[in-house]
């Protein structure tokens, strides 16, 4: 399984932004998949995860209700959209692939196949 995320770059804050994941060797509507980021000198954070099979989505508390997963099964790629961005949101931004099920989303340890992230800085 491979996961190539995309969409990163400078933003002012109070943008909105959309991450893409593709996916190749697994479809992502058999796998939980989740977002995570992580800044420099912190550890890695999750962010939201959709399900496998009916994509039932979950969010950290630093995002809910300014941020979207979601995924599109025909193009193999999941989505996050994140809105009014802060600059303390400035990371590096990846997503994961899980198992089929939703136990544990939020841990690292419950993905087996991680993309190289996408930096997203937000200044002004």
């Amino acid at each position: 399984v491979q996961l190539q995320a995309s969409g990163g770059g400078l933003v002012q804050p109070g943008d909105s932004l959309r991450l893409s994941c593709l996916v190749s060797g697994r479809a992502v509507s058999a796998s939980t998949m989740a977002w995570f980021r992580q800044a420099p000198g912190a550890e890695r954070e999750w962010l939201a995860a959709i399900s496998a099979n009916v994509g039932v989505a979950d969010y950290a508390d630093v995002l809910k209700g300014r941020a979207t997963i979601s995924r599109d099964n025909a193009r193999n790629t999941v989505y996050l959209q994140v809105y009014s961005l802060k600059p303390e949101d400035t990371a590096v931004y990846s997503c994961a692939a899980g198992r089929n099920d939703f136990f544990f989303h939020s841990k690292p340890t419950s993905y087996t196949s991680w993309g190289l992230g996408t930096l997203v800085t937000v200044s002004s």
